[in-house]
């Protein structure tokens, strides 16, 4: 397996990236486990999951894993934005989503730190700013090594790359 920068980060991920998205849903955690097995063994260290999928069922599944695996050598990356629930604050990118949207794939993963963090897709209904400086506020104690953006349309991604920069 060749390995790749991250972007313009440090960060070495492997060509290939395993998706975790259908873990715990059309994947049994037994058959998920033999394709992370598989993966790991055939030089993959990089894992992409989200905690919308499978209502955070993926994240449990691939947190059940990881436990048993040597996490230095792995890089985690999972997502927030859909909902997880039913109340008006359990979607989205506001703080208090991010937060306890954190807390909880960092608990179902069962690490004390995610790799890559990323925004799902653009969100209309939060401040920009205040999405990015609670993004910042989980890089600073170690919570989240690297950020990242799915889904953004070039605009929106060149909008919170200019908010970044100006806010620092």
């Amino acid at each position: 397996m060749d390995y790749r920068f991250l972007g313009q980060t440090g960060l070495r991920v492997s060509e290939l990236c395993l998706g975790a998205m259908t873990f715990g849903r059309e994947a049994t955690e037994d058959e998920s486990h033999a394709m992370l097995d598989r993966f790991v063994a055939d030089g993959g260290n990089f894992i992409d999951t989200a905690n919308v999928y499978s209502t955070g069922t993926s994240e449990e599944v691939v947190g059940n894993w990881l436990k048993r695996q040597k996490r230095d050598d792995l890089v985690i990356a999972t997502k927030v934005r859909f909902p997880m629930g039913g109340g008006p604050n359990d979607l989205g990118l506001s703080r208090k989503h991010i937060l306890s949207s954190v807390e909880a794939s960092l608990r179902r993963l069962q690490t004390e730190y995610l790799d890559l963090y990323q925004v799902h897709c653009w969100d209309p209904g939060t401040p920009l700013e205040e999405t990015l400086s609670t993004l910042n506020d989980l890089v600073r104690p170690g919570l989240v090594s690297y950020l990242g953006a799915s889904n953004y349309n070039g605009w929106q991604l060149q909008r919170a790359i200019d908010l970044s920069r100006q806010t620092g």
